[in-house]
């Protein structure tokens, strides 16, 4: 069976924590690794991911060390959406619900 790693930069606007982190991590771009499987079939190639990992610190962090950390994809997802739902919600804070609704 064939694998491959694929790479995405995923960008935070807010720190965040994901399950399992002792600490959270401030905002910023991070690479994501995905590693993936083949699925043969008769007339395609199809691939289904088997573990993520994302890399600490952020991307233009400089520290004393660099990490690989095993993650949750799921968790990484709500993670993002959280963050992005952040500028509504602190919009919504600071005018009232109807100011957030106004394009």
């Amino acid at each position: 069976m064939s694998t491959r790693t694929t790479q995405t930069i995923v960008h935070f606007s807010s720190a965040f924590q994901l399950p399992d982190f002792e600490a959270s991590q401030p905002a910023g771009d991070y690479r994501v690794d995905h590693d993936e499987e083949a699925i043969e079939g008769v007339s395609y190639t199809a691939w289904r991911r088997t573990a993520a990992f994302i890399h600490l610190p952020a991307i233009g962090v400089q520290g004393p060390t660099h990490q690989m950390v095993p993650i949750d994809t799921a968790d990484l997802e709500a993670a993002l959406r959280w963050d992005t739902a952040q500028p509504q919600a602190a919009l919504m804070l600071e005018t009232g619900p109807a100011a957030a609704r106004m394009p």
